[in-house]
């Protein structure tokens, strides 16, 4: 009996040590458990920059091409852009002069360099450019929300059109508002139009409009057309052109497109009847965050050789923000292939370490005055 006895406690007895043992190893779970939980819960990701061989800055034609280009390759790099298409994404008028489409509008046209970039899952970063800084071996850039790192830079940044900001310029673009007489001329052929600036682009888009158009306003603000030239002669003793100083937009009008202008001349407000509005009153270059980076011209385009190297070594650009003189999609698409073909021997020669060759080849470009 007391046999039996004792071997019912030392039974019972392990029973409580492989209890006591399980309970504390579970407990002891839980607490490491939520130890873990406090840790993630305070644990602040740390904000390091993101290193690529080569950013693009920029999504339309020219960065676009520059992206697929990269993607073909497969460098590392991302591009940065708060959209995708820049000007083809207001312009709604069909574009007969892409190479591959005998009619598209600039909505669609986006929309197929959309799809293109997708086929190569090009890493698009949708932030806006705050500031560039060159630092050793590469570039320091800050964005909206984030600080990258990268090795070769290419802007492809595009422009901003000058407007009006008159009732109905927005309402109406693509419907008869335009900014390129080039692009969306032959549109309105036999048709009335009004020429918007008196500079130098407002003459060079009424030379050409009015061997389309039936009649061409050119509408000026200031009391005189100061551009001289073989243009200005043209469009002054040009019978088809009626030229309108001291004369202030008011008003675009139009039912689905556009029907009419209503001006300020003189300080009487007159209502023409007109097909397109053509707006040339300049544009601004998206560079503002390159100031005192790279070397611009008077009118804040980056300067660029004829191989889209800028002033500084390891930047390159293309496009319209650029001096590139026609500002054109097919255009802007060479520019950006350029552009990356440069940028790509660049980062050859980086990664074979010949630093003097990268100096002497991309340093001073004494050669092509930047």
């Amino acid at each position: 009996m007391i046999f039996e006895d004792l071997i019912y406690k030392t039974k019972l007895f392990f029973h409580f040590v492989k209890f006591a043992l399980k309970y504390w190893q579970t407990v002891g779970g839980l607490e490491q458990a939520k130890k873990e939980k406090m840790k993630e819960r305070f644990i602040v990701p740390k904000l390091g920059k993101k290193n690529y061989d080569l950013i693009i800055i920029g999504c339309g034609p020219a960065g676009l091409a520059a992206a697929i280009y990269a993607a073909r390759q497969k460098l590392d790099f991302c591009v940065i852009s708060k959209d995708i298409g820049g000007q083809t994404n207001i312009n709604t008028y069909p574009i007969e002069n892409y190479l591959g489409y005998h009619y598209i509008t600039g909505v669609e046209l986006e929309q197929k360099f959309e799809e293109h970039l997708k086929d190569f899952n090009v890493d698009i970063k949708s932030e806006e450019i705050k500031k560039i800084a060159q630092i050793k071996n590469g570039f320091n850039i800050a964005t909206s929300s984030s600080m990258y790192f990268t090795k070769a830079l290419l802007v492809a940044s595009g422009r901003v059109n000058q407007t009006l900001n008159v009732p109905g310029e927005l309402d109406f673009q693509g419907r008869g508002v335009s900014f390129c007489a080039h692009c969306d001329g032959p549109l309105f052929k036999n048709k009335v139009v009004a020429v918007i600036g008196g500079g130098r682009s407002g003459l060079d888009s009424a030379s050409q409009l009015v061997n389309l158009a039936s009649k061409v306003y050119l509408v000026e603000l200031s009391g005189e057309i100061k551009h001289l030239g073989p243009t200005m002669e043209y469009v002054k003793n040009n019978p088809k052109i009626e030229i309108l100083t001291k004369t202030k937009p008011l008003e675009i009008s139009g039912d689905q497109v556009v029907r009419g202008i209503t001006v300020s001349q003189n300080g009487k407000e007159r209502k023409m009847n007109v097909d397109a509005v053509f707006v040339n009153i300049g544009y601004k270059p998206s560079t503002e965050f390159l100031k005192g980076v790279v070397k611009m011209n008077e009118r804040d385009e980056i300067i660029i050789d004829k191989n889209n190297h800028t002033s500084i070594s390891g930047i390159f650009a293309a496009g319209d923000c650029t001096v590139i003189g026609e500002k054109q999609v097919s255009v802007a698409a060479g520019e950006g292939a350029q552009a990356f073909i440069a940028a790509s021997e660049y980062l050859t020669r980086l990664k074979g370490k010949n630093k003097e060759i990268v100096a002497k080849v991309y340093g001073t470009r004494q050669e092509s005055g930047l």
